[in-house]
């Protein structure tokens, strides 16, 4: 095997290098696939929700006063379904993206793992599956922030109960939805 055939063939097999605008490896099909799984898990809560959402519900709360209304679990309801379509939304473009590289795949045995792909094309779609893995986890969060006022009492009502629940939801979801979103820019800036 002549010297300039091993390199080529071996560019291929590893992949591009990093000045190469159309390069895809193993990484992003896992990466895919770990948000495949997480959305899969959340949208399991948005149906925990929705089952909540039923009227005429009491809270634990002793003061009637304290009760969700109609419009509360409404309001369940308009974020359970925003929070599932931008779930869903996720969960299509990354397996549309998987799909897409596994037919490029089958088409060189050789390289099960890796394939060329524009890259421009691959960013923008896991760009826009992590946005709407963001934006379904902000939706879910206030829609767990009904779940809790249906079950606890209303935050207007001064339940310390609902105030420590509602305050714990959104202080740690928050900080966690920042850790995602800096880390998914670094890595698409890198």
């Amino acid at each position: 095997m002549e010297e300039s055939e091993y390199y080529s063939r071996n560019d291929r097999t590893q992949g591009l290098s990093s000045s190469s605008p159309s390069t895809t490896t193993s990484v992003h099909v896992t990466a895919l696939d770990g948000l495949v799984n997480v959305n899969s898990l959340f949208t399991i809560a948005v149906f925990v929700g929705l089952s909540i959402a039923t009227p005429g519900q009491r809270s634990l709360e002793s003061r009637a006063s304290c009760n969700a209304g109609d419009d509360v679990a409404k309001k369940l309801l308009v974020f359970e379904v925003v929070s599932f379509s931008f779930f869903l939304f996720s969960s299509l473009v990354a397996q549309g993206l998987k799909l897409a590289i596994n037919i490029l795949n089958s088409k060189d045995v050789e390289d099960a793992f890796r394939v060329r792909i524009n890259a421009k094309v691959l960013r923008i779609g896991m760009l826009g599956s992590a946005v709407g893995s963001v934006m379904g986890c902000l939706f879910l969060m206030l829609s767990m922030v009904d779940v809790i006022q249906i079950r606890l009492g209303l935050l207007s009502c001064g339940s310390k109960s609902t105030a420590q629940a509602v305050s714990a939801l959104v202080v740690l979801v928050t900080s966690a939805i920042l850790v995602y979103i800096s880390t998914s820019i670094y890595a698409f800036l890198h």
